[in-house]
């Protein structure tokens, strides 16, 4: 007796038992549900940190654990990037909102600014080139008369005093700070946005040391949070996150420039994406659920059995959902689409179910136990060699070094069987329970799933085989050259929702080299291996600079020192201590006395630019003096306040700090203190070597070009770029190799199961076409490979093998028989199948977040090559190559 047979009489046996007492067995998988959900609830995570997926046991992850062992300082935290108008209002803000972070010890754990060091503020000036710092003397210098005027008068009085003796001698024009029109425009910017209700603030750390302190320095600033994680959340640090979005509003002053603070870093990143892919996918599962009750209300003509189907495919879920939490625990950004595929999958064997119970009762009447009886017997041994053919291909990716897809290649694959399972018990149990569906009376010899459109479909493919035929070798030669142009971006944030605020601040920190992550670190033995070592990689030529604890030594510190004693010199006994803004002066006098220097100096000015920029100031100060004219106290001192704070508040903070850097004493590896120390030189004795490239690491050319030639050098180097490099190669390496043996596999189960070579190669062909046409299609929609929508891959060879044994089946038949293969139920629950999985999939095609986008787009291009090469490819070949059987039954 033949394999099929014993399956045939299982079945028979299986569903009588069922059907004994159908509502107890339903209760009982009821029962078992609801403990299945609280288990899994309780005990199934989701981790959303890619680093651990690939290849968790090669040596460039090793490399990167000993990094993160040696100098885990920032691994796990919050990075926040503060901004503002001005770098002195962003630094205030950072000290304000670090405060208020320290102050919450239920959500955090550690809060580190790299610029709140006392260090810092006291021997930066040492950290300058000494031909900038020698500029910077200079600069001050010059600006010496007006910071010893303003000293003495610190109110807008004296500001426009100063302004008016410029204009008025012109013996005298280097009294200000900077080019006089320069600083005449900016105060006209400021006092504009003043007027119009804006706020603003003069930065005056701009203005003097512009163009000789780092590029005139960055506007921001930057906090390193630890949070404390809630797990048992869905999302640990939501909480965390929320209190940082209180704190940020809580140090926001009305009357100044908003300071906006950036939530980004690895945690940060990694919360944007889970609830961008939470959003992204509530939304679609609700389009998807909408649109597969639509189809199966189609494909059924029956609410009862629409909904028999979703509830098996609940439960299928629900313990696939079980099995998930008992075998991984936990779910990655991969894995997670096992998910997916059991409903592309699952719900196929039901609808394959349906259809042929409700042909049974359309053809044979109203026994529901008959047509129950028949439609197992019928379908499942088809289904069952679907389910391990298919879960071959899936578990093929097990044995792989990419974990995220071998876990999804055992969950899958498992999860067939428990899918096929709940179908052959449940959907039994439901069918005999519910009332019958409404019944459609045939006339003799008619066919339930007669159609105009399948009639047209059997003549087009059986009429037109050979044309077919030859256009789809045609395609394929196509599609062969344009899979050998398939593009691949293994960027992680790439894949993330581009409009996230983690990724804007992630991605504004790329742009900059000095800030951008996209660096490579090296870890020496000693400080000899270490100096030599930088000194050896500073030279090659895709290197901008190395940065090691060694460079916090200044070079050249005793010049350095005596350009710094002259400095304190050159300011005089005020350079000691700045006074504060005197309050409560009425500034129109000098208003006005200013208004008249500038009518002199007109009359005899003939630059266009320095008379546009003198008219332009006279006219915002003759709106100052409307202002003061028609406001009435105490709103009129607000005002002035209010001006003044914006032209002058930061001038003293600006100038104590540069006093603060007269401090400077001379620097040793011994007197750099311990918290910037530890994040350079490790507790185990470890030197970090932070090596910058000089072209930017988003042309993967020049990544490879990078990591290449510092490999060559330090071939331990790790950090980002090594981490996407080498991931993009094991994922592309286990991918072929499981693509191999997954093919290899079925191919080999199909020739012994079946015993027939043109079987084999028929069931295959449709398979490795509908990939190869896929791959093409991504290089026309421009769509490159990624870590997510790679995983399109598995899945669709999942549908490949079932849609080919379903065809394969019914063509050898059809051909002795006659028939149409598209009336018959099985055609249709492949069509419907097809057409389920798509819109379960479609809707992730519109998500926001890159990688589920990308993968809904890929999986549905996909799905429609493997319909088109099974509905016409296939009966085509099968045409040509197939001898009718004849008496078959």
């Amino acid at each position: 007796m033949s394999l099929e047979f014993h399956v045939r009489n299982l079945c028979f046996r299986w569903s009588n038992w069922l059907l004994i007492s159908p509502t107890l067995v339903l209760l009982a998988v009821i029962v078992l549900a609801y403990f299945a959900v609280d288990y899994s609830l309780h005990h199934l995570r989701i981790n959303t940190d890619t680093a651990d997926l690939i290849a968790p046991e090669s040596q460039f992850q090793q490399n990167r654990r000993n990094f993160e062992n040696a100098f885990g300082q920032d691994t796990n935290t919050l990075l926040l990037v503060l901004d503002s108008a001005s770098p002195e209002l962003t630094k205030a803000a950072a000290e304000r909102l670090g405060r208020e972070l320290r102050a919450d010890s239920e959500h955090f754990s550690k809060i580190y600014r790299p610029d709140e060091n006392a260090y810092f503020h006291r021997n930066g000036l040492l950290y300058l080139d000494t031909d900038k710092l020698q500029a910077f003397s200079g600069t001050l210098a010059e600006a010496q008369p007006f910071i010893g005027r303003i000293s003495q008068d610190p109110s807008l009085t004296g500001f426009f005093s100063i302004f008016e003796d410029a204009l008025n001698t012109a013996s005298k024009p280097r009294e200000v700070p900077i080019d006089l029109m320069s600083l005449i425009d900016k105060v006209s910017y400021s006092l504009h946005k003043t007027l119009n209700g804006e706020t603003d603030l003069l930065s005056w750390q701009k203005l003097i040391a512009e163009n000789n302190i780092n590029n005139a320095q960055s506007n921001k600033a930057f906090i390193f949070v630890t949070p404390i994680y809630d797990f048992s959340q869905l999302m640990p640090v939501e909480s965390a996150i929320h209190a940082i979005r209180r704190a940020a509003n809580k140090i926001q002053d009305p009357n100044l420039p908003a300071v906006k603070v950036w939530i980004t870093g690895e945690v940060g990143l990694e919360h944007d994406e889970m609830t961008g892919m939470s959003n992204g996918t509530f939304t679609a599962s609700i389009f998807s659920v909408v649109l597969v009750c639509g189809i199966l209300l189609i494909a059924y003509r029956s609410w009862l059995l629409m909904l028999a189907t979703l509830f098996t495919l609940a439960l299928g879920m629900i313990f696939c959902g079980l099995f998930a939490a008992l075998a991984v625990k936990q779910l990655n950004l991969i894995s997670v689409a096992f998910a997916v595929s059991n409903i592309g999958l699952g719900v196929e064997y039901a609808i394959h179910f349906c259809l042929r119970y409700r042909d049974n009762l359309d053809m044979h009447g109203d026994d529901k136990t008959r047509a129950i009886h028949s439609a197992a017997l019928e379908t499942s041994p088809s289904l069952i060699l679907c389910a391990g053919t298919t879960s071959i291909g899936l578990f093929a990716f097990v044995p792989t070094d990419y974990q995220g897809i071998s876990e999804l290649g055992l969950l899958a694959g498992s999860s067939l069987f428990i899918c096929l399972f709940i179908t052959l018990t449940v959907l039994p149990v439901l069918l005999k329970i519910l009332p019958l569906p409404p019944l459609h009376h045939l006339k003799r010899g008619e066919h339930p799933g007669k159609s105009r459109l399948s009639t047209l479909l059997a003549a087009f493919t059986l009429q037109y085989a050979k044309p077919i035929t030859l256009a789809s070798v045609m395609l394929t030669l196509v599609a062969i050259y344009l899979a050998f142009q398939v593009k691949t971006d293994f960027n992680p944030t790439n894949l993330r929702d581009q409009n996230t605020e983690s990724v804007i601040a992630f991605k504004e920190l790329l742009k900059a080299r000095d800030t951008s992550p996209m660096t490579l670190t090296v870890l020496a033995q000693n400080a000899a291996e270490a100096q030599t070592l930088q000194k050896t990689l500073a030279a090659l030529k895709t290197v901008d600079k190395t940065i090691s604890l060694f460079n916090f030594v200044p070079e050249d510190q005793a010049v350095k020192l005596s350009i710094i004693d002259d400095m304190m010199l050159t300011l005089g006994q005020q350079g000691f201590t700045f006074p504060q803004l005197k309050t409560g002066t009425d500034p129109t006098p000098s208003i006005l006395r200013m208004i008249s220097a500038i009518d002199a100096n007109l009359l005899h000015n003939t630059d266009p630019k320095h008379i546009q920029s003198l008219q332009t100031f006279k006219h915002e100060l003759q709106d100052v003096l409307i202002e003061l004219g028609n406001r009435f106290q105490p709103n009129r001192s607000l005002f002035i306040e209010t001006i003044q704070t914006s032209l002058l508040g930061t001038l003293p903070t600006v100038m104590n700090q540069l006093l603060t850097g007269f401090q400077a004493e001379e620097i040793s590896i011994s007197s750099i203190p311990a918290d910037i120390k530890e994040r350079w030189l490790s507790k185990e004795g470890l030197y970090r070597i932070q090596i910058l490239p000089k072209q930017d690491l988003n042309d993967l050319q020049q990544m490879q070009a990078f990591i290449t030639e510092v490999q060559t050098i330090a071939p331990n180097a790790t950090d980002l770029p090594v981490m996407y490099w080498e991931s993009m190669k094991a994922v592309i390496a286990a991918f072929q190799q499981a693509i191999i043996m997954a093919l290899v596999s079925i191919a080999l189960l199909l020739l012994i199961i079946r015993r027939s070579i043109i079987d084999t190669l028929l069931v295959m062909t449709p398979l490795v076409l509908a990939g190869l046409f896929t791959m093409a299609s991504t290089v026309v929609t421009g769509t490159p490979i990624n870590f997510a929508n790679i995983i399109a891959l598995p899945l669709l060879m999942g549908l490949g093998v079932d849609n080919g044994i379903h065809m394969v089946e019914k063509l050898r038949h059809s051909l002795a028989e006659d028939q149409n293969i598209y009336q018959s139920s099985t055609a249709r629950g492949m069509f419907y199948g097809a057409l389920t999985t798509i819109s379960s999939f479609l809707g992730l095609a519109f998500s926001p977040h890159q990688g589920v986008a990308s993968m809904g787009l890929v999986i549905t291009i996909g799905i429609f090559w493997i319909m088109a090469c099974t509905f016409i490819l296939l009966p085509a070949i099968s045409k040509l190559v197939l001898k009718p059987k004849a008496n078959l039954v």
